[in-house]
């Protein structure tokens, strides 16, 4: 409740911040709607992906050396608390973390290969796997690898609580 009181602003709706417990506690930025690659470079920051909006999911995100390294500490199972301004707070639990190598690392059009079974993925695919679908979280962020920081990508998916209970 501490941290939900922080990052309240009084507006329904908006997305003010982002709780798991003994993980992270960060407040949630938006992006301009005019730079869907817009990331916060504010160390303890977290943005919301705009374009996954446009298909009723939330997706966050934050460089890996920034906020994002705390990413990498989320596994399957645990609560992600989302508070908006009003102070609702939706509960999701982890269902997924997904590991790719971008084979060119820097272009936003890169295909994906799976660190988890070799299956590679054009862009448009990725996006729709991670970003399309019933209503969750997709938190991402990049991996770094052999110095190169935008080596790969990490995807933690989370669903409504009430949704992971009837699994």
């Amino acid at each position: 409740t501490d941290f939900s009181q922080t990052v309240q602003n009084g507006k329904a709706g908006l997305l003010r911040g982002v709780y798991v417990e003994n993980v992270l506690a960060l407040p949630v930025v938006q992006q301009p709607s005019n730079n869907a690659g817009y990331v916060s470079n504010q160390d303890g920051e977290i943005t919301q992906f705009g374009m996954a909006s446009k298909f009723g999911n939330i997706g966050l995100l934050a460089h890996n050396h920034l906020a994002g390294k705390d990413f990498a500490e989320l596994t399957v199972g645990q609560e992600v608390r989302l508070v908006y301004g009003d102070g609702k707070i939706e509960t999701y639990i982890v269902i997924e973390v997904l590991r790719y190598q971008a084979r060119k690392p820097t272009s936003p059009y890169s295909d994906f290969r799976s660190l988890n079974g070799g299956k590679t993925l054009n862009a448009e695919q990725m996006f729709k796997r991670v970003y399309f679908g019933e209503r969750h979280v997709t938190f991402q962020t990049c991996i770094e690898k052999n110095g190169n920081a935008s080596w790969g990508r990490l995807f933690i998916i989370a669903i409504p609580k009430r949704e992971y209970e009837k699994l």
